[in-house]
């Protein structure tokens, strides 16, 4: 998923957690599919963030050559203005693009 392209909104949306839970049957099933997904989201976007400042970081120790580079600040300012790694996550399994299971409950039903 790449999450530069996503469709999810940049502030908090109040949202019906029953609706969500309908597949699991259990909102705190549902909210724990979220989070695993929104670490997931969350370490792809620090990963890639990483590497595009790697190539401004400076190995001196001298204080006096640090100056602010006009390049890395729009790169930040860009991941900033992203949407939360916690939206992209409710928003892709709101539209079903998340792929789950649960382990115990296949468990169940073969016995």
């Amino acid at each position: 998923m790449d999450y530069k392209k996503t469709n999810a909104p940049t502030n908090t949306v109040t949202r019906n957690l029953m609706e969500m839970c309908e597949d699991t049957g259990n909102i705190y099933e549902t909210v724990t599919i979220i989070g695993k997904r929104a670490n997931q989201i969350a370490a792809e976007m620090k990963s890639d963030l990483s590497k595009k400042l790697q190539e401004f970081a400076s190995y001196n120790d001298n204080l006096e050559e640090v100056f602010e580079n006009r390049e890395q600040i729009e790169i930040s300012r860009y991941y900033e203005k992203l949407p939360k790694p916690t939206l992209i996550a409710a928003q892709e399994y709101v539209e079903g693009k998340v792929y789950h299971r649960n382990p115990a409950k296949e468990k169940e039903k073969l016995q």
